[in-house]
C-alpha cells in the first residue's frame, strides 16, 4: 500500500483523538487529521478552528487556505471572534491541540520564529500565530512534523511555543500549571516524553522506519525504550476516507 508522508501523519494524529473530546486544529493536516477522526472513530469528536470557528461541516473539495475563510462556516456551531476561540483554551475547555515548528528541541520547546540569531536572523519564519496559546493552555498537546535533522535540533534558535522548557519540573516552576506536549508524531516515528526529566523518547516507529533512520534523522538523543513497538500502517479505508476529504491535494 503507497502512501505519502503526509497522509501518514495525518492518519497517525487522527488515530490520538477520541469520540467526544474537543480539538484546537488549524488549517493543513491538523484540520484534516481532526476531519479524518470525526469520520472514521469519533463522530462526537468537536473541532475548534482558531479564526473563531467552532465545529464546522467541511465539506470535501473546499478546504480553506486560512483559518479566517468562511469556507469553515457550513453548519458550524458557533462562530465567535478569535478572542474568544482563545479564552475557551484558557478555561480548559480544549482536550487537545495541534501544533507544528521549523525547530524541535529535546524537551519539545518549539521555534517558528527565526533561524539563526534573532537580530539578524537568516530565516525568517511566520511566528507564533496562536502557537503559543496552544501549547500552553490546552490540556494536550501534539506536535506534527517531518522527521528531519534541520527540525529536531539540540536547542532552538527561538522559543516560541513551549514544551517542557528545560525538562523535569520546569514548565510548572514557570506557571505553565495546565496542560501538557503529549506527543509528537512524524513520518517516522511516534515520539512521547520519558519521565521524569521530559526528554523525547521513541515510544514506536511508523511502518519501515528504523531505529538507525530515526536517530540519523534526530540532532540529539532520543530515549529508547525496553520494548519498542512499530505503528499500524494505514488502512484502505483510512486513506480512501482522507484522500475523499482533500480531492484536490490541497494539503496532502
Amino acid at each position: 500500500m503507497i502512501y505519502s508522508p503526509s497522509e501518514l501523519i495525518t492518519i497517525s494524529a487522527a488515530r490520538k483523538l477520541h469520540d467526544g473530546c474537543s480539538v484546537f486544529a488549524g488549517v493543513g493536516l491538523p484540520l484534516l487529521a481532526g476531519i479524518l477522526a470525526k469520520r472514521m472513530h469519533a463522530p462526537s469528536l468537536q473541532m475548534v478552528v482558531e479564526g473563531g470557528i467552532i465545529d464546522p461541516e467541511v465539506i470535501p473539495g473546499r478546504l480553506p487556505y486560512s483559518t479566517n475563510e468562511m469556507r469553515l462556516a457550513p453548519r458550524a456551531t458557533m462562530l465567535p471572534g478569535i478572542t474568544d476561540t482563545f479564552l475557551l483554551a484558557q478555561r480548559g475547555f480544549l482536550d487537545f491541540g495541534f501544533v507544528s515548528g521549523a525547530q524541535i528541541d529535546r524537551y519539545g520547546n518549539l521555534n517558528s520564529s527565526v533561524i539563526g540569531p534573532h537580530d539578524r536572523p537568516t530565516v525568517r519564519l511566520p511566528g507564533s500565530g496562536g502557537a503559543n496559546d496552544i501549547a500552553s493552555l490546552c490540556r494536550q498537546t501534539i506536535v506534527l512534523t517531518v522527521h528531519e535533522k534541520r527540525r529536531l535540533v539540540p536547542a532552538v534558535d527561538f522559543l516560541t511555543s513551549p514544551g517542557f522548557l528545560q525538562g523535569a519540573d520546569s514548565r510548572r516552576q514557570a506557571g505553565l500549571v495546565f496542560g501538557k506536549l503529549a506527543a509528537i508524531v512524524t513520518n517516522l516515528a511516534l515520539l512521547g516524553f520519558d519521565e521524569p526529566d521530559r526528554r523525547i523518547r521513541i515510544d514506536a516507529l511508523q511502518p519501515g522506519a528504523s531505529v538507525e533512520q530515526v536517530r540519523d534523522e534526530t540532532g540529539f538523543e532520543l530515549v529508547l525504550p525496553r520494548h519498542l513497538t512499530v505503528a499500524e500502517p494505514p488502512s484502505e479505508t483510512e486513506l480512501a476516507a482522507l484522500r475523499s476529504i482533500d480531492p484536490d491535494g490541497v494539503w496532502l
